[in-house]
């Protein structure tokens, strides 16, 4: 396969990539064109919901063609369209085969939480210092602990797991609302939490869940929203501002007396909504910060 590439200015992207499409290109890309410098810009977008731009001030479009001569020829009939104006073309390269598992697999190494907790691919060894794990591959439901999200309730489990009550568990009682991969649901099993509930709409989620949690060794209920009853100590919800707002009543109704609710997916632009959203039932508070996302808390 060959790569043409090209630099443009964040108003072309769009109509650079549709012409890529009608060029037959089998796939467009768009990346920050100053990634990894300085001038770096962080663009935050939410699964489901539009982007919030089209690109970057100065994008670089690549797009992949079957051979040289394909690419050479979209690069032809593009160099003579006014849209390209303020764009540059860097050149059209040849993409080497790759082994794309192993490429894939180097992507995700393990990821600390704490100290001594990590998620760890199957494919790496346990570092040393790891008292407690999880093995998690990346698939296709969300939750492989790399997002600031993920890593953010991971810590609260893990801080909140490694207190000592007088009595109990601290977690108690644990819903995982909205599980993803099941990662929460796994964290709350290993620092000792007994009964857990993680529910998703969507199945594939449901059967990642319950595959990661028995490759773990933990014993969970996983299954649909209805799932879910009654009151729980600990109520995780990482799912994203809008459903979080609208799910405020039902989360609220499953959190016990002096239970925990703790909410992720929120940008920090929107931490006041939420704690609108919560206010009749309980005072959400930021717990914790990391990469433009909040981790909210809040006691019953």
């Amino acid at each position: 396969m060959f790569e043409l590439s090209l630099l443009c200015p964040e108003d072309r992207v769009e109509v650079l990539g549709d012409a890529l499409d009608a060029l037959d290109a089998l796939s467009v890309s768009v990346e920050d064109a100053d990634a990894r410098t300085d001038a770096e810009q962080a663009l935050f977008g939410e699964p489901g919901m539009p982007p919030p731009r089209q690109g970057w001030q100065r994008s670089r479009v690549a797009a992949l063609f079957v051979n040289e001569a394909a690419a050479q020829q979209a690069q032809q009939l593009l160099e003579v369209q006014d849209f390209l104006a303020d764009c540059r073309v860097l050149g059209v390269t040849q993409v080497v085969e790759q082994d794309w598992v192993r490429l894939t697999q180097s992507q995700f190494a393990p990821v600390d939480i704490t100290p001594d907790f990590w998620i760890v691919p199957t494919w790496h060894e346990l570092p040393a210092q790891a008292r407690r794990s999880i093995r998690l591959d990346p698939g296709l439901a969300f939750g492989t602990g790399t997002h600031p999200t993920t890593r953010m309730c991971l810590r609260w489990i893990a801080r909140r797991g490694a207190t000592r009550p007088a009595s109990g568990n601290p977690l108690g009682r644990v819903l995982d609302y909205g599980c993803g991969s099941g990662i929460l649901a796994i964290a709350a099993a290993k620092f000792g939490a007994t009964e857990i509930d993680a529910v998703d709409i969507d199945p594939a989620a449901l059967d990642t869940t319950a595959r990661n949690a028995q490759a773990n060794g933990v014993q969970l209920h996983a299954g649909l929203p209805d799932r879910a009853q009654g009151r729980y100590q600990t109520v995780l919800a990482n799912i994203l501002a809008a459903p979080l707002r609208v799910l405020a009543p039902l989360l609220c109704a499953h959190v016990a007396p002096a239970g925990n609710l703790v909410l992720a997916g929120i940008l920090e632009r929107q931490v006041d909504e939420l704690k609108a959203a919560y206010a009749p039932w309980v005072p959400l508070e930021v717990a914790d910060v990391e990469d433009g996302w909040t981790l909210m808390t809040a006691t019953h």
